[in-house]
């Protein structure tokens, strides 16, 4: 089977995943859901890499599931269970790794391939990106895009995309919370790695810290919420980056961080 997942590295801190079968839109078989989970992880373990970037080649961003591949297992339930249970562990683990995840959108996500998008710590996307969840236009509701989804957008908004399976705009989809960004297309990568040597000039200790406690903190009521994030401040402020930061700002000069 042809390669579909490329591996690019942008700078010494910034890594980057491309889809690379754009001319079927970057359909997430099992296989390809394998790939770039094994990818995320090495990526992840770099102690050099500092950002992870999930971009495409061609028009699209990911339609999602590989419907041909639906089609030839239609029958096997073992089949299916494996396919979401590898998209849902891949998910999770873009969530569950110190490195912020952007997601670059030059076209259409739909189905898993706007999940992927929804669960990226960051989205930026072309003018000409859209996005659906379109399962229930074939008779297949999006339950699994829809965790990723809904926490991004608002419950009604989540709903009609779900009940009516229509294209979001990108306008729309930055309104609503899906995206961060929208810039020109052609000049969709150069903003995405502008934003990613940002991050990555950030401490990765630090980074680490709030992106943890980030997700942590979003399940829990509030005054769980504040015990817990009191705890991780004041962890936080006994790491080595943080003491350099303070001092450095009373000091007026520039950090020098450890990571």
């Amino acid at each position: 089977m042809e390669n579909f997942v490329l591996i690019e590295k942008v700078n010494d801190s910034i890594g980057k995943i491309i889809l690379s079968n754009g001319k079927k839109i970057n359909p997430l078989s099992l296989s390809i859901l394998k790939k770039i989970n094994r990818e995320i992880t090495l990526m992840s373990k770099n102690n050099n890499i500092k950002v992870i970037i999930i971009s495409s080649n061609g028009p699209g961003f990911s339609a999602g599931h590989d419907l041909k591949e639906l089609k030839d297992n239609q029958n096997n339930k073992e089949f299916f269970l494996d396919l979401f249970r590898e998209c849902s562990n891949l998910m999770q683990k873009i969530i569950s790794i110190p490195q912020p995840v952007i997601a670059e959108v030059p076209g259409i996500a739909a189905a898993a391939g706007c999940q992927l998008v929804a669960t990226c710590d960051l989205a930026i996307a072309s003018e000409k990106a859209e996005f659906m969840t379109p399962g229930v236009n074939i008779g297949l509701f999006c339950s699994t895009p829809m965790v990723a989804v809904s926490r991004n957008v608002s419950r009604k908004k989540m709903m009609e995309m779900l009940l009516m399976g229509e294209k979001m705009s990108a306008i729309e989809a930055e309104k609503y919370g899906l995206v961060n960004k929208i810039v020109p297309e052609k000049t969709l990568s150069e903003k995405t790695i502008e934003i990613a040597n940002i991050i990555a000039k950030k401490p990765k200790s630090t980074i680490k810290i709030g992106k943890e406690a980030f997700y942590k903190q979003l399940e829990m009521p509030l005054n769980e919420a504040y015990e817990y994030t009191s705890q991780v401040m004041a962890l936080n402020m006994l790491e080595k980056d943080a003491k350099e930061g303070i001092e450095a700002f009373l000091e007026k000069k520039n950090p020098i961080w450890s990571s």
